[in-house]
């Protein structure tokens, strides 16, 4: 699906769901390979930033982030799912786990593509 879409995320124990817009749908869900997402292998897909609302459970969202902390990784503090993040390459956009998204199955969208994290233009 390449249309914009709305959708619906959560992490596995619901203390935390959010809602979002999907410019491009599901056409570019991709994984990084910088020494974060290699480590967390969650695929996303893009949100624009302003349209993500945490609809319940803002409070039970720890953050992470290092280097530039442009980056800003979002996990339920409960149960561990990374659910979303702000990102470092356009911080107008967020990634969304794909996994946590209501109905996408990401194994419905394999190969996933992955993104040359390891050597961002911001650690030139």
């Amino acid at each position: 699906m390449t249309e914009p879409c709305d959708i619906k995320a959560s992490c596995h124990c619901g203390a935390v769901t959010l809602t979002a817009t999907l410019p491009f749908g599901f056409s570019d869900i991709g994984r990084c390979n910088c020494s974060f997402c290699a480590r967390r292998q969650a695929a996303a897909v893009t949100a624009t930033a302003a349209s993500v609302v945490v609809t319940h459970g803002a409070d039970n969202l720890s953050l992470y982030s290092w280097g530039t902390h442009t980056a800003q990784h979002y996990f339920c503090k409960t149960c561990g799912i990374y659910t979303h993040h702000k990102r470092r390459a356009d911080p107008t956009q967020c990634g969304i786990n794909l996994g946590c998204i209501e109905g996408a199955n990401p194994w419905d969208f394999d190969p996933i593509r992955w993104s040359d994290g390891q050597n961002h233009p911001s650690d030139q």
